[in-house]
């Protein structure tokens, strides 16, 4: 009698454990959900950020460009040609710069869930510790 009590008390922590790691498993992947979303959200303004950055170079280069290559050709006499090439080398490079920074931005972003793996790991060492 005493020994059949053991084994229900064994099969009792037995699934006391299973629904421990059940939950843990549940609440493990939940954080990776979350990591990841918060993740997803910073590319996005990360990505609309670069987006915007080369809509307004160009635009302001559209609207910079016919004023500076008037302004070239009729005072300095420059031809137009000439004057466009420079302005446009101006502008190009002045884009390229925003781009260049949007995109390192973009890749200093770890897609990886780092705490969702780190918090596994110590859950994984903690059940290996309680093991007889």
């Amino acid at each position: 009698m005493h020994q059949l009590r053991q084994e229900r008390s064994v099969g009792e922590l037995f699934g006391e454990l299973t629904q421990d790691l059940s939950l843990l498993v549940r609440q493990e992947t939940q954080l990776a959900k979350t990591e990841i979303q918060e993740k997803i959200s910073r590319v996005s303004r990360d990505l609309v950020t670069l987006a915007t950055g080369g809509v307004v170079a160009l635009v302001g280069g559209l609207a910079l460009t016919a004023a500076v290559i008037l302004l070239l050709v009729d005072p300095i006499g420059l031809e137009p040609w000439l004057a466009a090439l420079l302005v446009g080398v101006l502008l190009a490079g002045g884009g390229f710069l925003m781009l260049r920074g949007g995109l390192r931005d973009l890749k200093a972003v770890d897609p990886a869930p780092r705490r969702a793996v780190e918090s596994i790991k110590e859950d994984i060492q903690s059940v290996k510790e309680r093991r007889p």
